[in-house]
C-alpha cells in the first residue's frame, strides 16, 4: 500500500548551515502529513477536543537517506499501516519530487489515549471500521 499524504516545499527557515533541511523538519513534515490521515480516521485534533480521545506517539525510528535543499519539493507517502485495538503502526516515506530519490523514512507506533484519564483506551468500533476499510482498499 502506498498513499500520497502531502507535498511540501522546503523553506529557508527549515534549512541549516549545511545548506540542507535540518533533521527536525523532516519529522515535522511527517507529523503534519500523518495528521491528515488521523483526520480521515476521525482521530485528529477535532476529535481530541470534542471526544477527548487522541493518539500519542510512543516510539519512532527515522532514517535520513538523501538531503533536500531549500525550494525543493518533497512528497510524503504512507507505505505501511496497521492497527490493533489500541495501537497504530505506520511507516511513511519522503521523496524529493523531481529526482524521485528517497529522502527519509519514519516508522512510528502510537497509542490511543483517553485524554480525561490520560490512559490508553480502545478504539471505537466506527474508527476500527474506517481503518480496516483503508487497509483493505
Amino acid at each position: 500500500m502506498s498513499v500520497h499524504l502531502s507535498t511540501r516545499k522546503i523553506i529557508k527557515e527549515w534549512t541549516d548551515y549545511n545548506e540542507h533541511m535540518n533533521m527536525a523538519y523532516y519529522v515535522l513534515i511527517f507529523d503534519q502529513a500523518w495528521e491528515k490521515m488521523l483526520n480521515k480516521f476521525h482521530m485528529g485534533g477535532e476529535n481530541a477536543q470534542v471526544n477527548k480521545r487522541s493518539t500519542m506517539v510512543v516510539d519512532t525510528r527515522t532514517t535520513y537517506d538523501n538531503e533536500v535543499k531549500e525550494n525543493e519539493e518533497v512528497d510524503v507517502y504512507c507505505t505501511f499501516f496497521d492497527h490493533d485495538k489500541k495501537r497504530l503502526h505506520l511507516k511513511c516515506e519522503m521523496y524529493e519530487k523531481n529526482s524521485k530519490k528517497l529522502a527519509a523514512t519514519i516508522e512510528s507506533l502510537s497509542l490511543y489515549i483517553d485524554l480525561d484519564k490520560r490512559k490508553v483506551t480502545e478504539f471505537e468500533q466506527d474508527k476500527i471500521q474506517i481503518m480496516d476499510d483503508f487497509i483493505n482498499k
